[in-house]
Order: structure tokens, then C-alpha cells, then sequence
């Protein structure tokens, strides 16, 4: 695919008097948007940290469940260990601003990287919009947690394979060592496998004949070594199956909310990006190669299927299709006309200078300072049974918890061992499905098998979970405290 870069264009230099340019404007809104309580309200940011803080405490890598009360050494390998060692360190360091501003830095890092490409390709004020969809897509799944660690990682990834492609060659083997980094901060770097296996059959494809065997032995070389530095992690070539294993958990994709589909009775920015994309089509007729098409279907059914999977279509897409938009959206516009439209955005179009970023950095670095000693940026209540918790403690209950499961987290890092976390992945189906027809009361003697077959003492259930109604009146059992967070049971005997 031949690249066409936007022509360069005289731009008023007095709109642009310190220096700044879109991409750090946009890392900088960025950082400040995500700058707030709303990527603590994931009961998993909880035991990411208490992860990282057991492989700070004992210098190695869990193979083993250190944490729960229902699977005590049951095979777990924490596969994100160095987002949570990094996460770890940030809540030491900085307590709850320290996980929020590491991942707000994060995804500014990924809209800066994202603009600055764009940038390259489109005129300002196409690669505005088309950044303003992605920061949307990206936030919707913005979390204290270690995929919010990769975005930036994502991105660059993706810009070196359009870039190797715009070049005409594969990308060069010192990217493979970002694999590395990916493969232990998170599992979406099979993701990036995927990328790269499809832009190397797309170069294949585009090669000329005379050429498909060099090209088919460079890209090759970059897919094995892309493969190879996936399996440099603490799981080795068994972590390229993770994917597919979490994928094979047909209930676990059924009921953990982020693996659903996306819920369009509220409104899902994933809606505003199919609009805007059909109304390019409607409007300037755009047409895309056959094999950007194939992989634009296959992102949104990514992002279709799981809603996790929208930050991925909003970080991706934005890349495959800057080269053949810019392209056509020029060509039906006429230079003039892209050039009249255009003037006063291309001045912040330049890459930002030194002072700018410095001073811009200070500035953000202030307001992450002044809101995390304010004491705002803590995890929501609704994951947070700590009076709960209190109130059990000093019951002193016989027998281990049986909780809700957002309230995992929770209980590892208060150093409680949890009867299920958000690691579905180690409990695996079977177990979940039991969990749920229990607390569901699928069936009548259900949640009494469970309490006696685990030796449960006691229960911290959400105040909407229909065990509770039998709890209350279950013999041997009773009601300890109450608020709008959780509901706690312990046997009869305990205080």
C-alpha cells in the first residue's frame, strides 16, 4: 500500500505561540479525563495490586493460588505480573492516585501516539474527529488495571506494522522486544500476533509476484520473532494459548459483564462510531481495500461480541484507515478546499516543542498531586464492604467466607482469602457455574451444599443476591450486619 502523507501547507505560526501541538493537547485532555474515581470502580484493580505486593514481598512469580479459600494451590500463573508489579508499586508510592494516574498516563500516551500518526496522513481536522472517537471507545473501558497499562503499547504496535506496510517492508526486528514487554504486561498481546500475521498476509498479497518470496521470507522472519518474544513469560509457549482458553469459558462469557456484548438500551460509544462511519460512507462514498475491509469487520466483530474488545476497534482502526481516507477524502475535496478548511488547525500540527511539553507535564503532574492529597481518588463503595468486613472480623466467625464476586478483590487485599476473585480464568467454568445456580437458588438445596461442602462460617453477599432471602431464614444461620453494600451471615455459634 503506497502511503500519502497530507501536503505540507503554510499555517499561521501566531496561533501556535508556545510550542504546542494536537498530539500533546490531546494527551493532556486525555490525562485529565481519566484523571478521577471512575477507574477505581473495578473490584480487580484489588487484587492486581495485592498481586504485585505478594511479588514484591516474596521476589518471584505466583504459580500457584496464593490467595483463595475455595482453591488454595490450585496451577495459577499471574500472567500480568509486571502491570502488577507496577501497579503495586504506584499504590505504594502514591497510594489509591498512584494506579489512576499510571493508567491515565497511559492512555494519554496512546492518544498522543495515535494523533501524531494521524496526523501524518490526514488533515487536522479528519484526525481530530477520528481521535475524538477513539479517546471515546478507549475511556469507556478505562480502568486501574493492567490493560489499561498497554494501551500506548497497542498503539505503537500498530503504527510500526501500517508503517512497515506504507514502506514497503516488514518492520524491523527491535519491535519484537516491545512483544516482550507486552507479553508480560497483559494478554491482549495475542492481539498483536494477530495484527501481525494479518499484515504480513495483506503484504504478501499486495506483492508483486517478483517479489513474493523476499517479502514472504522478511514479514515471516518478523512473525517468528514475534512469536518467540511472546513466550519469553513466566508461562512460556503455554501463554499463547491463554487467549483461547478464556475464550472456550462459554458461562464466564456469558455472565462477567466486560465479556458481554455491549448493552445498546444505554448508550454505548460504540453506536457513535457506527454512525459516524456509515455517514462517511453515505456522504463522501469511501472505499476501502478489500483486505482493511476484512479487517475492520473483524475488529467490530471483536467489539461486538465483548465489550472489552471496543477500546481495542477504537485504538486499531483509526490506524488501517488513515492512509486510504486521507486519501480519497483529499481527492474528493480538491487541495484548495482542504487547504481553506484546514489553516488555522495546521498550526498546532507540528510536532510540540520542548518547553511545551515540560511545562505541560508540570501542569498535569500538579493536578495529579493536588487531586490524589485531596483524597477523592479512592475505590467506589460498591466493591468496597469494608464496614462489612469489620463487622465480621470482630464476630470472629469459625470457617471461611463465601462472597459475592466483585467483593473478591476486596477481601485479598484486606489479606481475607475470597471463595472466588475476578481470576476466572484459574476457578474456570465448572466452578463458576455452581457458584452461580447457588447464590441464584436455581435449585432448593444448592447454597446448603455449598456452606457445608466448603465449611463456609460466614457470607458476604450483595444486598441484591437472592441467597440472602434463605440465609435469613436458613437454620444455623444468621443475619450479622447490613448496609447498602453488603450483607453478612455467619453461623449461629459465632458472636
Amino acid at each position: 500500500m503506497t502511503a500519502a502523507s497530507i501536503p505540507a501547507t503554510a499555517a499561521p505560526r501566531s496561533l501556535a505561540p508556545w510550542g504546542l501541538s494536537w498530539p500533546l493537547l490531546m494527551a493532556a485532555a486525555g490525562f485529565l479525563l481519566a484523571l478521577n474515581q471512575s477507574l477505581l470502580i473495578d473490584a480487580d484493580s484489588y487484587w492486581h495490586i495485592a498481586a504485585g505486593r505478594w511479588i514484591f514481598e516474596h521476589l518471584a512469580i505466583p504459580t500457584a493460588d496464593p490467595f483463595s479459600n475455595s482453591m488454595p494451590g490450585a496451577p495459577w500463573v499471574s500472567h500480568e505480573w509486571l502491570s502488577e508489579v507496577l501497579l503495586g508499586a504506584a499504590y505504594q508510592l502514591c497510594g489509591w492516585a498512584g494506579p489512576v494516574v499510571l493508567g491515565a498516563a497511559a492512555f494519554a500516551a496512546a492518544l498522543a501516539l495515535l494523533c501524531r500518526y494521524l496526523l501524518r496522513h490526514l488533515e487536522p481536522v479528519l484526525a481530530l474527529c477520528f481521535m475524538l472517537l477513539a479517546a471515546c471507545l478507549v475511556h469507556d473501558h478505562l480502568l486501574a488495571r493492567p490493560h489499561a497499562l498497554v494501551l500506548p503499547l497497542i498503539a505503537a504496535w500498530g503504527i510500526a506494522l501500517v508503517r512497515a506496510r506504507e514502506q514497503g517492508h516488514a518492520p524491523a526486528a527491535r519491535w519484537a522486544l516491545l512483544m516482550v514487554v507486552w507479553a508480560n504486561l497483559h494478554g491482549s498481546f495475542t492481539l498483536g500476533l494477530g495484527l501481525t500475521g494479518f499484515f504480513a498476509v495483506e503484504a504478501l498479497l499486495a506483492s508483486p509476484k517478483a517479489g513474493r518470496r523476499q517479502t514472504a521470507m522478511a514479514w515471516g522472519r518478523f512473525v517468528l520473532l514475534a512469536l518467540l518474544a511472546a513466550m519469553v513469560t513466566p508461562q512460556g509457549p503455554a501463554g499463547l494459548a491463554f487467549t483461547a482458553k478464556l475464550h472456550g469459558m462459554d458461562y464466564a462469557m456469558r455472565v462477567i459483564g466486560e465479556w458481554r456484548s455491549p448493552d445498546f438500551h444505554d448508550f454505548q460509544p460504540l453506536e457513535l462510531g457506527l454512525m459516524a462511519g456509515a455517514l462517511a460512507v453515505l456522504i463522501r462514498g469511501l472505499r476501502l481495500p478489500p483486505m482493511r475491509i476484512l479487517l475492520l469487520l473483524g475488529l467490530l466483530h471483536l467489539a461486538l461480541a465483548h465489550a472489552r474488545h471496543v477500546e481495542i476497534l477504537g485504538l486499531v482502526a483509526p490506524l488501517a484507515l488513515a492512509v486510504p481516507v486521507g486519501t480519497q477524502w483529499r481527492s474528493a475535496a480538491g487541495p484548495d478546499q482542504t487547504a481553506a478548511l484546514d489553516r488555522w488547525f495546521l498550526a498546532l500540527a507540528a510536532p510540540a516543542r520542548l518547553p511545551a511539553v515540560v511545562l505541560t507535564a508540570t501542569l498535569l503532574a500538579g493536578c495529579a498531586v493536588f487531586l490524589g492529597s485531596s483524597g477523592a481518588l479512592k475505590p467506589a463503595r460498591a466493591i468496597t464492604p469494608e464496614a462489612a468486613v469489620r463487622a465480621a472480623q470482630a464476630a470472629r466467625p469459625e470457617g471461611p467466607v463465601l462472597n459475592s464476586y466483585h467483593f473478591g478483590g476486596y477481601l485479598i487485599f484486606a489479606g481475607i482469602p475470597p471463595y472466588i476473585d475476578g481470576r476466572a480464568d484459574m476457578y474456570g467454568d465448572p466452578f463458576l457455574a455452581a457458584y452461580g445456580r447457588a447464590l441464584r437458588l436455581e435449585a432448593s438445596d444448592s447454597l446448603p451444599q455449598l456452606l457445608e461442602s466448603h465449611h463456609i462460617g460466614w457470607t458476604l453477599l450483595a444486598p441484591e443476591v437472592p441467597a440472602i432471602a434463605l440465609l435469613d431464614r436458613l437454620p444455623g444461620w444468621r443475619r450479622l450486619y447490613a448496609d447498602d453494600t453488603a450483607v453478612v451471615h455467619v453461623r449461629s455459634g459465632s458472636r
